[in-house]
């Protein structure tokens, strides 16, 4: 079967092209000549060996804030090795990330591993303020300037009962470790979020010490899309793909907010679908059958992890966003349908604003939206939940949860066109 395989002729010849988080080279990047100009004008300080000012990148997934800074830092660290110049770019994504001391020892460990040295303090058993120490340690004999590009630095919330969340904590001490003397290297941050709001969580001595340059990031319109895969399509060998595949995953994408990661995705999983049934070509078809499969798969990898009430509070809601056919939901309306499915999986049954907290926060995984809303003085104020992938797939992927998958779906219906003719 593997000698099969191998004689099988594959359609893809570079697969890293088809790798969003790959840094490609700077002539890849499409619809982001602003962003780019900004980052570098900022940055390139430090060929000087002098320190580049903090950065804030913010803007929707998938729009290349995480592209356009280590493409930088890339260029950057050649010219400054050339010039003798120890620069280092430390990435750490945070979403997975619980606590503060978690986080300062991770950026220890990547430190000391971009240095090919070690850490000399174990991961457990010392104070957060140890950990400092030993990455304090490691930045000053390593390198002579160093930028913390720190994504999805939002989700690094860290412990309730703290009186500001661990980011905060974290860009207080980075960013003042140059002045009090702890650090003797040039150190910048790069603090990258899809949360626009999240410096209105940073306290007040962490802004002040932090006091980044803003960089925005705006979605990306199909055009630019279309550009985007075009400039990775030679991941293909010549001649296969059909005309209409470019087109039609960036369309899919621009449907879901101008994401590039998933107009990338798709090219790749179409390319995969398209060699496992032996195709000569990539066509629409498989384009197609990539959605379905993407948008599948992100949103189980999502809603694997949640709590039953929550997964309870998507489901109503997307089921009545789905009847009504524009992805929409009031949470009214949403809330009715809760109560419906608590009393039919004698679940437990929380009032209609923990309702709502909890869909608010399921908006930080990008599923979906929300916005408070009006029909006039006499409807009162509501909120509305927008939702970014299709309703539907969202409900079948929730059903494959044993407990969900109990319900009937015409039942479920029944009672929320109910709702909706009530103009709940």
């Amino acid at each position: 079967m593997l000698l099969d395989f191998d004689e099988q002729q594959s359609l893809i010849r570079n697969r890293s092209l088809l790798n969003p988080n790959e840094v490609v080279e700077e002539e890849r990047i499409v619809g982001r000549d602003e962003q780019l100009t900004q980052v570098t004008k900022m940055l390139r300080v430090a060929i000087g060996d002098n320190r580049p000012p903090n950065l804030f990148l913010y803007g929707p997934s998938g729009t290349g804030k995480s592209l356009i800074i280590n493409a930088v830092c890339e260029n950057i660290g050649r010219l400054c090795d050339s010039r003798g110049i120890r620069f280092g770019v430390i990435e750490m994504n945070c979403q997975d990330i619980g606590t503060l001391g978690s986080a300062v020892y991770e950026l220890a460990m990547k430190v000391a591993d971009e240095a090919g040295v070690s850490v000399e303090v174990p991961q457990h058993g010392v104070s957060t303020k140890e950990k400092w120490r030993e990455l304090y340690r490691l930045v000053n004999e390593n390198y002579d300037t160093v930028v913390f590009v720190l994504d999805e630095l939002d989700m690094l919330v860290g412990r309730r009962d703290k009186d500001q969340p661990a980011f905060s904590r974290l860009l207080y001490q980075l960013s003042r470790a140059g002045s009090s003397n702890d650090i003797t290297a040039q150190v910048s941050i790069a603090a990258i979020t899809n949360d626009t709001k999240m410096l209105e969580s940073v306290g007040s001595r962490a802004l002040s010490s932090f006091t980044p340059e803003d960089v925005h990031f705006d979605d990306y319109d199909a055009n630019q899309l279309r550009a985007i895969l075009r400039h990775r399509e030679d991941a293909f060998h010549d001649d296969v793909l059909q005309d209409d595949v470019i087109p039609l995953a960036a369309a899919f994408a621009a449907q879901n907010h101008g994401d590039a990661r998933k107009a990338i995705d798709l090219m790749r999983v179409a390319g995969d679908l398209a060699e496992r049934e032996g195709a000569d070509r990539v066509g629409e078809q498989h384009v197609r059958k990539a959605q379905d499969k993407v948008e599948r798969n992100r949103v189980l990898e999502v809603t694997r992890g949640i709590s039953t009430q929550k997964k309870l509070c998507l489901y109503a809601t997307a089921a009545v966003a789905d009847e009504a056919g524009n992805s929409s939901a009031r949470s009214t309306t949403g809330y009715q349908v809760y109560r419906f499915l608590t009393d039919a999986l004698d679940a437990d049954q929380y009032h209609q604003e923990t309702y709502v907290n909890k869909m608010k926060e399921l908006t930080t995984y990008s599923i979906v939206e929300s916005e408070r809303k009006s029909h006039g003085p006499s409807s009162g104020m509501f909120i509305e939940f927008t939702f970014n992938e299709q309703p539907e797939t969202i409900m079948e992927t929730l059903g494959e949860d044993s407990r969900l998958g109990d319900l009937s779906s015409d039942e479920v219906t029944a009672v929320v066109r109910a709702q909706l003719s009530n103009g709940n």
